[in-house]
């Protein structure tokens, strides 16, 4: 890697995915649901507390199972944050279903707990709280709405693989949960997600909604001698390609995670001379939040400022990122969603954010992303 060449992202690789492919085509067995989903599963039900996981083609899949297990019908409201990917909201949308922004909390970005009640009307069916940079939100209030108000809760968790809520993994607190493993992500198969069922009344339907409407993973459980079609559904499973290169990954997540946690960790110790200029501001993890090091990110103090960092960056070879356009500010989102009350901080925050390169492997050249970072904010180079 050149030192004035440093992507945003690199996609890693632990060296075992290609021969855990090659396995699993000696199995005889590519499509989905093989030996590998079925490793990928268990290591999702195990380690993140969850009554039943199913891998799925991408989160976005995962979350439209959600809104078919929520039995999301025309006119029915979703709470969700605006600052969020497009995902979040289209797999409700898609159903008929209507998203209800709310604004997020300016530390965390999260989907503000004390905006939600006040957005609940008669046709309120789930509150869909987004782990922005796989940092939790404050799921003890949120759980709390929703138990007083009989609403679901679907955690967008695609960020948040390994994080944490006062122990709890993100993904298992709410009644359904999901998982990205996008190339992006810092567990991966190029493309790729998972559902998480944390209330047992949805499992067997999701196994059904995930094989196209019919009751197969029955049949080869050996519990009924013919499969037929008895739901609405869709292919949502991957293949076990995609499951074998998961698999790979998950072998070392830990490793993984604590990787680009260090790396986090270097990007916020040495920002916070520039943070205690009035330069930037850094990310905040509340008390009881254990984050995954899925993102750095830093607010400049203007959308000016931030296209110059972004312009000066660049010309230096380093290539940062700016994040989500607001949902609520999006032609699509005009014309199937509305807002609850002013979204003053998610209007502000986004237009000041600015995500730095974090990817296992960075280590020799992430002196240079702040050295450059540096010089960019005080207009220098």
């Amino acid at each position: 890697m050149l030192i004035n060449n440093i992507p945003f992202n690199k996609p890693y690789m632990t060296g075992r995915e290609l021969t855990y492919i090659a396995q699993a085509h000696a199995n005889g067995h590519l499509a989905g649901d093989g030996m590998f989903t079925k490793k990928c599963h268990a290591w999702l039900e195990a380690g993140m507390g969850v009554y039943k996981a199913l891998l799925t083609h991408s989160c976005t899949a995962a979350l439209e199972m959600a809104a078919i297990l929520a039995d999301i019908q025309p006119g029915d409201e979703v709470i969700m944050p605006s600052y969020t990917f497009v995902s979040t909201a289209n797999a409700f949308v898609m159903r008929g279903g209507v998203p209800v922004f709310v604004d997020i909390r300016p530390d965390t970005l999260n989907i503000d707990e004390t905006k939600i009640e006040e957005a609940i009307t008669q046709r309120t069916k789930a509150i869909v709280p987004v782990h922005y940079a796989g940092v939790a939100c404050e799921m003890d209030a949120i759980m709390d709405i929703a138990r007083r108000y009989e609403l679901l809760v679907i955690e967008d968790a695609a960020q948040g693989i390994m994080s944490t809520y006062k122990g709890k993994s993100l993904g298992s607190i709410g009644h359904m949960g999901t998982y990205s493993f996008h190339e992006t992500k810092n567990i991966i198969s190029g493309e790729g997600g998972a559902l998480l069922i944390n209330d047992k009344r949805f499992a067997e339907r999701a196994e059904i909604i995930r094989e196209k409407g019919t009751n197969r993973g029955q049949f080869f459980r050996g519990q009924i001698d013919k499969y037929t079609w008895v739901d609405v559904g869709s292919s949502y499973l991957p293949g076990e390609v995609i499951a074998a290169f998961l698999w790979a990954q998950m072998e070392e997540a830990q490793s993984i995670t604590q990787k680009r946690l260090d790396i986090w960790q270097k990007y916020h110790d040495v920002l916070a001379s520039l943070e205690n200029a009035g330069k930037l501001r850094r990310p905040v993890v509340p008390s009881g939040c254990q984050h995954n090091g899925h993102m750095y990110y830093v607010l400049l103090e203007s959308l000016e400022k931030r296209t110059e960092v972004i312009i000066q960056l660049k010309k230096h070879g380093v290539n940062p990122v700016f994040h989500y356009v607001p949902l609520h500010s999006a032609p699509a989102g005009k014309k199937y969603g509305r807002t609850n009350g002013e979204l003053r901080c998610t209007d502000n925050l986004s237009k000041r954010l600015l995500r730095l390169p974090l990817w296992r492997g960075l280590d020799e050249a992430q002196d240079f992303v702040i050295s450059e970072l540096q010089n960019a904010v005080f207009g220098l180079g």
